[in-house]
């Protein structure tokens, strides 16, 4: 039998194949190691306990020798909190906030987050999924009476509950009510117009909306009758995308699940919140 090295040297074409062999096994072989780097990562992230475990956090920085371009770009996009900086954790599974700063803990109170039920709007094909969402946000402001503005759901969901159907009053299409009165939007207000001119505007509140011929009405975005005061509490830090953490006007509720995505606090935890956390503070919710 020839030696290996003889059979390469009378064989080109053999040891070429070879050694295309052996890169390519090498090659997949990275590919393997990356795409587990890259799960282990991203798994590794979410269970972060956030009680200022950073040791856990640099180690899964210390395990990609091997990462990617992308993987580099997500570290930068949320990076290392500091261990000097202040933050907020927030756990779902036993619906408590804490506040601390280095190691120690600042405040920490009980919270009601969301249900994470499901709402279906019939013959419409519009879902909502109550979650409170998971991972690292950051305060990106705050509100003194934060006024509620109520997406479409609250509709959907209030007359769900009544038996009643839905319908959108939109600017300039009035709605008839079947008495010679029309609902209509005159400025920034949703008013009744009577049969014999006189015009009066809608008082609406939660659980006080406008109901026409057996429908819920949705007034339209920016009037007064879409907007609701006190039932977000006496202040809001907002995180984007529509979730906060706010006040509320039921305090039985706190220590449930049973929010819409927003982590509600009782009126005088959220005040004193709102006097200690800056804007910029990450939130990490788990």
């Amino acid at each position: 039998m020839k030696p290996l090295f003889r059979i390469f040297r009378d064989s080109p074409r053999i040891a070429l194949l070879a050694i295309g062999a052996t890169v390519a096994v090498l090659l997949l072989s990275s590919v393997v190691v990356l795409n587990a780097v890259e799960t282990r990562y991203r798994r590794d992230i979410h269970r972060i306990g956030f009680n200022s475990n950073w040791d856990l956090l640099h180690d899964v920085r210390s395990r990609l020798g091997v990462e990617t371009d992308s993987l580099e770009s997500m570290l930068e996009a949320s990076p290392e909190p500091s261990v000097q900086d202040a933050y907020l954790v927030i756990s779902l599974a036993d619906r408590r906030l804490w506040y601390r700063h280095k190691e120690e803990t600042i405040y920490t109170t009980r919270v009601a987050v969301g249900s994470g039920k499901s709402l279906v709007q019939s013959g419409t094909g519009n879902e909502w999924k109550f979650d409170t969402p998971r991972g690292r946000l950051v305060v990106q402001s705050k509100e003194v009476e934060p006024v509620w503005v109520p997406p479409d759901w609250h509709f959907v969901e209030l007359a769900r509950k009544r038996g009643l159907g839905v319908v959108k009053l939109v600017r300039d299409k009035p709605l008839e009510t079947g008495n010679g009165d029309v609902i209509t939007v005159v400025g920034n207000s949703v008013v009744r117009r009577h049969a014999d001119g006189q015009v009066e505007e809608f008082d609406v509140r939660e659980d006080r909306e406008i109901v026409v011929g057996g429908n819920v009405v949705i007034p339209p975005f920016g009037t007064h009758q879409r907007r609701y005061p006190d039932v977000l509490g006496t202040h809001r830090l907002n995180l984007g995308d529509g979730y906060a953490l706010h006040g509320t006007n039921k305090p039985e509720t706190i220590g449930q699940a049973v929010s819409h995505g927003c982590v509600r606090l009782r009126n005088e935890d959220i005040a004193y919140l709102y006097s200690i956390v800056e804007v910029g503070t990450p939130v990490y919710i788990y």
